[in-house]
């Protein structure tokens, strides 16, 4: 049920906000260049990697040794407004027509985080990822990866239509208010280092 909802809103979301997106698209190639997508493998249901979209809201600007600069460097002040409104994510779209992504649950991470994570952490690819989630709506990317993991699970354990209903309504107002963009001192957080060896999973 929970898939044709999404397929559904996606499409009619999709529909009605193509002329926005159109915009976005030219303003991203004239500010910030090709490609205007940003694609990345991230783990999805059960773990599986699937791309994901997001426009492209950082340049290539690279040092004397032709080496990209840290992201908070490239971060251009466009780009930075496409995040705080989460413009930048309006392409995942696609990817809930393709079925990687819903709606609403965990926030798919990246597929070198998979070893690291804990057997309770790795609870959170039990279910389809989501544009939006429980740990988005309670801290986004200012919370700690521990508050933010265990956000995830909680979600997996008590998902319900419900839930997810309340999370939207949370979202818009996150995305209102422009809370929780980034953690302090980086573009978004920074990069989750594992847990005690003793917790990890082996692959």
């Amino acid at each position: 049920m929970k898939q044709w909802t999404d397929f559904i809103s996606a499409l009619v979301l999709l529909l009605a906000i193509l002329p926005l997106l159109l915009v976005i698209v030219l303003l991203v190639r004239v500010k910030l260049g090709a490609p205007v997508l940003f694609k990345q493998h991230r783990p999805g249901l059960n773990g599986q990697p699937f791309y994901v979209s997001k426009f492209r809201t950082m340049t290539d600007a690279k040092n004397e040794a032709g080496e990209l600069l840290p992201d908070d460097q490239r971060l251009s002040g466009f780009g930075k407004l496409l995040r705080k409104t989460s413009l930048d994510e309006l392409p995942q779209l696609f990817n809930v027509l393709k079925g990687d992504l819903s709606f609403v649950g965990p926030r798919p991470l990246l597929m070198e985080y998979l070893p690291l994570y804990s057997p309770e952490q790795m609870r959170r690819h039990d279910v389809k990822p989501g544009i939006t989630g429980w740990a988005q709506v309670n801290g986004r990317n200012a919370i700690s990866w521990e508050e933010r993991f265990a956000l995830d699970v909680w979600y997996v354990e008590n998902q319900s239509f419900i839930l997810d209903l309340k999370i939207f309504w949370l979202t818009a107002l996150k995305v209102f208010k422009r809370d929780g963009v980034s953690a302090e001192g980086h573009a978004t957080m920074p990069k989750f280092t594992g847990n005690n060896p003793s917790d990890q999973i082996v692959s």
